[in-house]
């Protein structure tokens, strides 16, 4: 069955059951691509590892070396000039070109009206307490090439950086495999954005380049945007010597339906989820085994007239399909164990169950919001939470651009009124030090 239809117990163990990277399986065939390229068997972390360390030694020399082997890039040169990519954006058709221009217009709205400003307290006796803000200096935007060049995500991401004050926006991003060019669509979004450096770099060597820096590309402090397994894994290992905005694994959406929502609709957005990757998870929770089995027969009727039809099939197959649940409640509760990346509540009382949600990335509210909006247009940045990290983390924001630093400017006053209980808690750690420092202040 393309899409299967489980019990809730049998999915909690099967397909809402989350791993952790210990358990994670890799397919054979990267394995042996793997084996390939490093002619030895390597795990795909000791594989990144590899290309980390040579581009953090060898710079645009083994950042080439590697794309050329990995990638088939011939490009002998990183950069692209400015003038690429505004040509790029007078050669996209004038429609695509609105819709981006568009898209951009409403994403920044959306994230200028976040809060991110520095705070100060005055007191006459105490003095200044406060907050500094400040932009970070220099970001790196990743953009997945591959199968499907993603201008959104450039826009997802340099947009909000320019709305928090970033001085300098860089983007790296695969050339196509055939042309052996960057896209014109994504040069057009980076056009749009005001990159300041665009760069034909993609995977592993592209995240080295960004984090440790060579001749062509100077490092940033901040690297965000999605990508594939090496590009997840690559900013796992040089976290620390430049921040990431997280994890980002394989796109998922949950939807919550009950007997009242249009199984076409339901089957078209899971479809949308599921024809990104062979691991993406396209999920339904629903009390409604009969919508469930529409939704499975629209899913097959539809499925065949897909482009991408074998990476929807492979997807919904492993890491898809409905789940009964007892009621509404029990598959918020669902939901909330699982958080998704994108829950879509398909309900006639949508907005009763909002309150309720306590994890996910994004929640669209109704049949109208559905999750494409969010993916192009709607304002919200579509890199969200995955792997569950939705339990405690958050979809890219101007937080994730901006620092804070703590203002302290106490008062003579207050100093000789703190020092003392300063000076007791340094004494109970045994920092002699510590409490000298503060009893110094104690003395007249």
């Amino acid at each position: 069955m393309i899409f299967p239809i489980y019990e809730l117990a049998e999915a909690r163990q099967s397909i809402l059951r989350r791993r952790s990277w210990a358990e994670t399986t890799y397919p054979p065939a990267l394995l042996q691509g793997i084996d390939r390229i490093f002619a030895e068997p390597l795990t795909p972390e000791q594989a990144v590892s590899r290309i980390l360390s040579d581009v953090r030694q060898r710079g645009d020399a083994a950042a080439l070396e590697w794309s050329q082997r990995i990638d088939g890039a011939k490009s002998t040169t990183l950069r692209v000039p400015a003038e690429g990519c505004r040509a790029a954006l007078d050669r996209v058709q004038p429609d695509l070109r609105d819709a981006l221009k568009q898209a951009a217009a409403r994403i920044a709205g959306f994230h200028r009206r976040q809060p991110a400003h520095s705070w100060m307290h005055v007191d006459e006796a105490e003095g200044t307490m406060g907050q500094i803000v400040r932009p970070l200096a220099s970001v790196g935007v990743y953009v997945p090439g591959g199968t499907a060049p993603l201008p959104s995500s450039l826009l997802m991401s340099a947009i909000i950086a320019r709305v928090a004050g970033v001085e300098r926006v860089i983007a790296c991003t695969p050339p196509d495999r055939i042309t052996g060019r960057i896209p014109d669509v994504i040069l057009a979004a980076a056009a749009i954005t005001e990159v300041d450096e665009v760069y034909a770099l993609g995977g592993a060597q592209a995240i080295a380049a960004m984090a440790f820096g060579t001749d062509a590309v100077r490092a940033v402090d901040k690297i965000v945007g999605p990508g594939g397994l090496f590009v997840t894994l690559a900013k796992r290992q040089v976290f620390g010597t430049v921040g990431i905005d997280g994890l980002p694994g394989p796109t998922e959406t949950v939807v919550i339906a009950d007997e009242h929502a249009d199984p076409g609709w339901v089957a078209a957005d899971l479809l949308a989820q599921a024809e990104h990757d062979v691991l993406a998870s396209a999920i339904l929770l629903t009390p409604s085994r009969a919508l469930a089995q529409a939704v499975e027969v629209e899913i097959t009727r539809r499925l065949e007239t897909l482009s991408r039809a074998e990476i929807v099939a492979v997807s919904l197959e492993s890491r898809g399909g409905a789940v009964i649940t007892p009621d509404l409640d029990s598959a918020v509760a669902a939901t909330n164990d699982y958080a998704p990346e994108h829950l879509c509540l398909a309900v006639s009382e949508p907005w009763a169950l909002v309150s309720k949600i306590r994890n996910a990335g994004g929640i669209f509210v109704g049949d109208h919001s559905f999750e494409v909006l969010g993916d192009y247009i709607a304002g919200p940045s579509h890199i969200m939470p995955t792997e569950g990290t939705a339990r405690f983390a958050s979809p890219l924001n101007v937080e994730d651009f901006v620092k804070r630093i703590s203002l302290i400017g106490l008062s003579p006053e207050a100093s000789k009124t703190l020092s003392p209980i300063a000076a007791r808690i340094a004494k109970a750690e045994g920092l002699d030090a510590h409490a000298a420092s503060a009893r110094e202040r104690i003395l007249p």
